[in-house]
């Protein structure tokens, strides 16, 4: 009699971050989608698909990297990476609160859609790399 045994097994960082970039994206990208739609600051580049998807795939993909060298490196590496996300992400507000002293095209509500996609990348990028690996 022969007996199965399946092991359930998360995939690998690179996986779970390649998904993390394409959600990223797309989330994002709809977003914009949306900001278009409604008409707020046309005139604002930074609200554009290039890039909004370019930076969200940055984003993401660093999240990735970093996440891959906690792992390699720290002993507790989902507890740091948390840690070291929220960290990124208050720091990654710093300059979208710039543009609106320097870009005269950026609105409080577009700058405040620009800090909801950093969200976006972080909440993302967390669930994807730490919760999801946890859940399996």
């Amino acid at each position: 009699m022969s007996s199965v045994y399946t092991t359930s097994r998360s995939p690998s960082v690179p996986v779970r971050g390649g998904l993390a970039v394409v959600i990223a994206v797309l989330a994002n990208v709809v977003l914009v989608l949306g900001v278009d739609a409604l008409g707020i600051a046309p005139a604002f580049r930074a609200l554009t698909i290039p890039p909004v998807a370019f930076l969200s795939a940055l984003g993401a993909g660093g999240a990735t990297v970093v996440y891959w060298l906690l792992g390699r490196f720290v002993s507790d590496a989902d507890r740091t990476f948390v840690r070291v996300a929220v960290g990124v992400l208050l720091l990654s507000l710093v300059p979208d609160l710039a543009l609106l002293a320097i870009d005269p095209a950026a609105t409080l509500l577009a700058v405040i859609v620009l800090m909801a996609m950093h969200v976006v990348v972080a909440a993302v990028s967390l669930w994807v790399l730490v919760y999801w690996r946890a859940e399996q």
